[in-house]
């Protein structure tokens, strides 16, 4: 388990939690105001491995509860892994791509599960209004420590029952509001990676196999990022990949150390590093992400504007918050 996130802001005193769970009151009021409806308010947090993205979730999620009385689903999208079986068909498909032999990146997740859910919170209230229409359901979840740590989806009905109102749906992930990139700019930020001597951060990972991440991004933006309308990201600093590795191994180690010694190896624990390396600026930028090139509305996220980014130091204390 990552360390909790409970440092406070050095300016404002408040912790990582309280300024997301701020947040998330304002957009949620804005929402209701400026949709004339009653359908929850979707927020997506997005974080590294070991940031304290999990926890910090948890603990808005229980803020807003106990200041407002508020209804809240929390989902996390490692819940919405494949199933072994299909993980196992994924790696199959592209044999030699360690980036897809096993759970973590994008390709890794079960879309239409995920489209399916969002879509039932997003009508949960107003199908509520009517006996026959009302929804009741499980959200999924996904035991990493299954299968030497491969991990599976566990039987349906075992995770937390869905039914009622709902003011706030809360979603968390490692990669969360990732955008593709054109092959051009993958291309050239492969290249500038490996010309700047930080290639090891990449091996033995080819161009081929980050383009393969990239396409399965794609999929993401059509099925899930429509559904979002606040967002809040946490970023380390000031290296943000020496921090996700060292938090995300520490989080492994710390995960295995308590079931047995079921988990990921260090080698797959790096695995994680190249996604966070190339497409975490999407988060902000949508496809907007080419230097050099004139920004194109349309081309935002459904959050801009909405968007909370949080930066935090080693030790998971807040050193800067804005607005974007």
């Amino acid at each position: 388990m990552a360390a909790i996130p409970d440092a406070p802001n050095r300016d404002t005193g408040k912790t990582l939690a309280e300024i997301i769970a701020e947040h998330v009151r304002d957009s949620a009021r804005q929402h209701w105001t400026s949709s004339y409806n009653n359908t929850p308010l979707i927020v997506g947090i997005q974080g590294p491995q070991g940031s304290g993205k999990s926890t910090t979730a948890r603990a808005v999620k229980k803020l807003l509860e106990d200041s407002y009385g508020w209804i809240i689903a929390l989902l996390s999208l490692d819940d919405l892994y494949l199933p072994h079986d299909g993980l196992r068909s994924v790696a199959a498909a592209h044999p030699g791509n360690a980036l897809l032999n096993g759970r973590g990146h994008p390709g890794t997740h079960d879309l239409e599960l995920g489209k399916d859910i969002l879509e039932r919170l997003q009508q949960l209230n107003v199908n509520a209004r009517s006996p026959e229409t009302r929804d009741e359901f499980n959200l999924p979840v996904f035991d990493k420590s299954l299968h030497n740590g491969e991990g599976d989806r566990l039987p349906e009905g075992s995770g937390e029952k869905i039914e009622g109102l709902m003011e706030v749906v809360i979603v968390e992930g490692w990669c969360l509001g990732f955008y593709p990139l054109s092959d051009e700019e993958l291309e050239k930020r492969y290249t500038a990676e490996v010309d700047a001597a930080k290639n090891e951060r990449l091996q033995p990972y080819s161009l081929q196999d980050l383009k393969d991440i990239n396409n399965y991004l794609k999929s993401y933006v059509e099925a899930l990022y429509h559904f979002f309308t606040c967002f809040a990201q946490i970023v380390p600093g000031p290296d943000p990949i020496a921090l996700t590795y060292k938090w995300r191994l520490q989080q492994e180690h710390d995960m295995k150390a308590g079931n047995g010694g079921r988990g990921m190896t260090d080698e797959q624990v790096k695995a994680y590093i190249p996604g966070y390396l190339f497409f975490a600026d999407g988060v902000e930028k949508g496809y907007n992400t080419q230097s050099g090139v004139e920004p194109v509305p349309e081309k935002y996220p459904p959050w801009r504007g909405r968007n909370l980014r949080v930066t935090i130091d080693e030790n998971r204390a807040v050193t800067k918050v804005e607005k974007i």
